[in-house]
């Protein structure tokens, strides 16, 4: 990873996020809201996961918002304060949490992704079109990218780091070696509709590197190529206001913001075609916007967007539930 003294970071200040896509984010949550409590979707297995030993409700001490969640090196967990940019660090374990990065004034942390490997922490920023790249041991902050509107999401993949644009059809790649630069990837197909918001949303990626994105206003999965942008449909998968999404083990999970639940998706081998297996739910769930996993256990975070945007419950908290 280069440095943020190197041209090819396009380093700068903080900035004020754009007024017009916040406004719309503002409408669009206060429409996630009004749907809160639809039922749960119908013909699919639905199970009430518990934890086991696993402490269920991890509070994050401090937190005036929540959106993002990843899994680092062993039990250890990072989330972010969305409207603030501050990265919690805690264990699923031992159910602790705290401050870990207390970031610049004017970032915003969405999703993130720890890259192992590398020992990085990739962080998408929102509203404030920048992705972000810390140290994942030391917290200390090694990169800033400006790449385009709405930065929502982050996988990470063998070479680079690709964060989507809820508000452009586009991908970003960040690549992990030092020396390149950052490339826009301009999707094509119907992935790339901008007829509703938020569009491109939650990003995974498969084993041999095939991103697969979720479309919240199309309530769509679609895999993308890495080099043309096109992008085809997973025939079969509704997930209405899909969010967050993650390949683990074989299967998608998705977080479906207003029916406030986590899917399992069984999909084809060709990734052609896909169908909703599972439907897991918590008496702890609040709004779950991104999921991450640690075992057999799938770990979400609460935004609680059904208190308002911004929102207002006094604590924000990760929940761990089996994984179905």
């Amino acid at each position: 990873m280069s440095s943020t003294n190197e041209t090819t970071l396009a380093p700068r200040s903080a900035s004020t996020p754009n007024a017009r896509l916040r406004a719309r984010g503002q409408s669009l949550l206060a429409g996630l809201v009004l749907a809160a409590g639809l039922m749960p979707l119908a013909s699919v297995r639905a199970t009430s996961a518990s934890a086991d030993e696993f402490p269920p409700v991890i509070v994050l001490p401090g937190a005036t918002s929540a959106e993002g969640i990843a899994v680092g090196r062993g039990s250890i967990f990072y989330a972010g304060d969305f409207l603030t940019g501050d990265i919690y660090r805690g264990d699923l374990r031992t159910g602790h949490a705290e401050l870990f990065i207390d970031a610049a004034a004017g970032r915003m942390a969405v999703g993130l992704k720890a890259d192992v490997r590398h020992g990085l922490l990739f962080v998408a920023g929102g509203f404030t079109g920048q992705a972000y790249v810390y140290d994942l041991e030391t917290g200390k902050d090694l990169a800033t990218f400006q790449l385009g509107g709405l930065i929502n999401d982050v996988v990470v993949t063998q070479d680079a780091a690709w964060f989507t644009d809820s508000a452009l059809p586009h991908l970003y790649r960040v690549p992990i070696s030092p020396g390149e630069s950052p490339r826009t990837v301009v999707l094509s197909g119907p992935a790339a509709d901008l007829s509703g918001f938020p569009n491109l949303n939650g990003i995974t990626a498969t084993p041999d590197g095939t991103l697969i994105v979720a479309h919240s206003a199309l309530g769509e999965i679609f895999t993308v190529d890495k080099t043309t942008g096109a992008s085809r449909p997973i025939a079969g998968a509704s997930l209405p206001t899909v969010d967050g999404i993650l390949w683990e083990g074989g299967k998608l999970y998705a977080a479906l913001v207003a029916f406030n639940q986590l899917v399992e998706v069984t999909l084809s081998p060709d990734l052609a075609s896909g169908t909703v297996s599972a439907v897991v739910s918590s008496p702890y769930f609040q709004v779950p916007t991104t999921v991450a996993a640690f075992g057999d256990r799938l770990v979400a975070v609460n935004a609680k967007y059904d208190t308002g945007f911004p929102p207002t419950a006094a604590t924000f908290e990760v929940v761990t539930v089996t994984k179905p």
